[in-house]
């Protein structure tokens, strides 16, 4: 029997989910963008007009990444503009101007550069946040933020609420893309289990999702809202699977305190799962995520995790003293991360494999006792296998199936070549 693309998906994930179209803007051909400059969303929106927002009472989600080329935040500019009519903004965690660090917002205020009033979106969701777009006055809502590129970065499941909000509050929604990071070349690691759904993850998607923003968008229309929002995304031009962010010649606005860098991003993807873990995730350094350790660990780690012949990356033995998080004003021992080549790394499997590593030569490692690593990697699989002793190849066996379910469906959202 033919199984469908919900089908599959379900049958990996145990997810349900609704059918629904989106409208979008088809980019142009890729081939024939190659010898332009990379035009965003925003910068698409822009060119023609706002043409998309007119007549609409315009809300944006956003935050410090909204920005255009030259560095100007998006609602400075629309706000300027007489052509489109912005009346409101929602920021997520962190907040819309970014003061918040790790688990915080700015709360409800009339923002000082513009007068315009900012809602809180951070931990609303469903008829809460609808309540606030209904409040807001709003017509459309925008989204505009540079992702990360992991499923455990959350601004994805702010676009997911809103979305679901936008549909509840009977409000259209449009989507101005931006590229991934980590490029959309393959979605990666293991795929959520519904029954561990969070905030770190609303829905069965893989760790590393390969995804933009725009195709996330269409993806949890068709297959997650348990009714379509009236959906339209604004693709970039020029942009191809392949790129990594520092070809696209756009500006890195880091998303969140703790991502400085697009290779902070490519080292996220894995090794966000130390958060589940009782070792530094390089949280109060300067290089977090590409820093882990832990009081007592000392060059035992590297060699052990060298000895693998990993792919794209060499681990040096570091030491360093975080000034805030775990082990604050402590000095600790680990590894500093250090990909020499990013189309051979591997993030998920390599943060797999540092996890086992860490295992075997620090006798102190232990999972927080909440089992946060079972929210990150989407179930109990991969703490289990590795406390069982499985090695980093049979962790990662232990998703293929349900990954390559999920790709087959993610093929079918995809805007890029």
């Amino acid at each position: 029997m033919r199984l469908s693309r919900r089908s599959l998906l379900a049958s990996a994930t145990a997810a349900t989910a609704a059918t629904a179209a989106s409208v979008s803007l088809t980019p142009t051909s890729p081939t024939a963008e190659s010898h332009m400059h990379l035009r965003t969303g925003f910068e698409r929106l822009a060119a023609n007009g706002y043409a998309q927002l007119s007549g609409e009472r315009t809300g944006i989600v956003t935050n410090p990444t909204g920005v255009t080329r030259d560095v100007r935040h998006i609602v400075d500019v629309m706000h300027a503009d007489d052509r489109v009519n912005l009346v409101a903004v929602f920021g997520p965690e962190h907040g819309f101007r970014g003061t918040a660090q790790a688990g915080g917002s700015e709360g409800r205020y009339d923002d000082p550069a513009t007068g315009l009033p900012v809602y809180d979106t951070y931990l609303k969701s469903g008829q809460a946040l609808a309540d606030v777009f209904t409040a807001s006055g709003v017509d459309t809502v925008v989204f505009d933020i540079q992702d990360a590129g992991a499923r455990f970065y959350t601004y994805i499941w702010t676009l997911y609420d809103c979305m679901e909000a936008a549909q509840l509050a009977g409000k259209r929604f449009v989507v101005l893309d931006r590229p991934n990071p980590l490029t959309g070349r393959a979605a990666q690691g293991p795929v959520l289990h519904k029954e561990f759904a969070t905030f770190v993850g609303r829905q069965p998607i893989s760790q590393a999702h390969g995804m933009t923003v725009a195709e996330l968008a269409r993806l949890f229309n068709g297959e997650f809202l348990t009714a379509p929002v009236e959906l339209d995304t604004v693709p970039m031009t020029g942009w191809k699977r392949s790129q990594w962010f520092d070809a696209s010649g756009l500006p890195w606005v880091p998303p969140s305190p703790n991502m400085p860098t697009p290779d902070t991003a490519l080292a996220y993807a894995g090794t966000c799962l130390f958060e589940g873990t009782n070792l530094s995730e390089g949280r109060g350094t300067t290089r977090p995520f590409e820093l882990l350790g832990a009081e007592g660990i000392d060059g035992k780690w590297a060699a052990a995790v060298n000895a693998l012949g990993l792919p794209g990356v060499r681990f040096r033995e570091a030491y360093f003293a975080p000034t805030f998080s775990k082990f604050q004003g402590k000095t600790i021992g680990g590894v500093q991360i250090h990909v020499h080549d990013r189309d051979a790394y591997d993030p998920v499997r390599t943060g797999i494999a540092l996890l086992v590593t860490a295992k075997q030569a620090w006798s102190g490692f232990a999972w927080r006792s909440d089992n946060w690593i079972d929210k990150l990697t989407g179930s109990a699989r991969v703490r289990t296998a590795i406390d069982a002793g499985a090695s980093t190849d049979e962790v990662v066996a232990g998703w293929q199936e349900e990954l390559a379910a999920f790709r087959r469906v993610r093929a079918e959202y995809l805007l890029y070549g």
